[in-house]
């Protein structure tokens, strides 16, 4: 290898290695704010739980946003009412996420929102004509197998929490899709912020309708983790796709299955059945080869620029 070359290759590989270490960090994050949120179910009905956890997480990426000067922007009319509906996706995946999550065992909700990508690249296709080849759309129907092992419809495995789960599906979907038809020039924090402030309003004002719960020090200290968890996974997910090769990068964010299987086994002792398990497998191959395929599709259009962290 000339020795001209070396260096930039080992740098690639060095990017692509922290990029992948950051993507895991940032599952590690979204599923420690998942366990600890299905811990305070106990004691908290969800729509205090999401007031309060949002008063944390907000106050967090306003901070994050003074940082990174993004305070005094200022979206156009067509972005603001993108960013509005996707706030609304936003709350709906929220809460139908965390409804199933609090009543099913925390893997199997991992499992079904692992689905995700699959729904978004055939959203993709559907509402922006992007090119989806027969081995995507395979890999597609393939995938929604896998969904239909671990809930399994007509079975007592397939009843509201499961259907919730699916609903965040969606909602998720709808989410992603709006983002996508973000302008560059907007900043990741203050689509994070709105986000975040327009949950905690939710929470707020239904919190009124169930009441506060069992509200003390350990409850709230456990809130606060889990929006350090929450933002956790925001800031890594950001680097992650801003460090090393995003087709390498990309598939680690199913480590998030791996985070679930471990917390829910430890702290919940929970265990998927074999059949749930499978299904996972399933959605996991299947995504990471539909991520594959885009990435070796968008190779051939055109080079994929690599971006490091700053």
């Amino acid at each position: 290898m000339p020795a001209d070359m070396a260096g930039p290759m080992s740098r690639a590989g060095t990017d692509d290695l922290r990029g992948a270490l950051f993507m895991t960090a940032s599952t590690a994050g979204f599923v420690i704010n998942d366990a600890l949120m299905k811990a305070i179910s106990a004691r908290m009905p969800l729509p205090p739980v999401l007031f309060l956890r949002g008063l944390w997480a907000s106050g967090l990426l306003l901070l994050l946003l003074v940082l990174q000067g993004g305070v005094r922007y200022r979206p156009d009319g067509v972005t603001a009412r993108r960013l509005s509906l996707r706030v609304l996706c936003e709350i709906g995946a929220t809460f139908s996420f965390l409804y199933a999550l609090f009543n099913m065992p925390i893997a199997n909700a991992a499992a079904i929102m692992m689905v995700t990508p699959l729904v978004v690249t055939l959203g993709a296709a559907l509402l922006f004509g992007e090119a989806v080849g027969w081995r995507r759309w395979t890999a597609i129907g393939i995938g929604f197998a896998g969904v239909i092992l671990i809930v399994r419809p007509g079975n007592s495995h397939f009843n509201v929490y499961a259907l919730s789960a699916l609903v965040a599906v969606a909602f998720t979907v709808g989410r992603d899709l709006f983002t996508r038809s973000f302008p560059l020039a907007v900043p990741s924090s203050f689509v994070a912020l709105t986000t975040a402030l327009a949950v905690t309003v939710a929470g707020g004002v239904l919190t009124p309708l169930t009441g506060w719960g069992s509200l003390d020090l350990p409850v709230g200290l456990m809130l606060g983790a889990a929006a350090v968890g929450l933002m956790i996974g925001y800031l890594f997910i950001v680097m992650a796709m801003r460090t090393g090769d995003v087709g390498f990068v990309s598939p680690f964010r199913y480590t998030v299955l791996l985070w679930a299987l471990i917390l829910g086994f430890v702290v919940f002792d929970e265990l998927p059945d074999g059949l749930t398990l499978a299904g996972s497998l399933i959605v996991v191959s299947t995504g990471i080869y539909t991520l594959h395929q885009g990435r070796a599709a968008q190779r051939q259009a055109k080079p994929w620029p690599r971006r490091s962290a700053r």
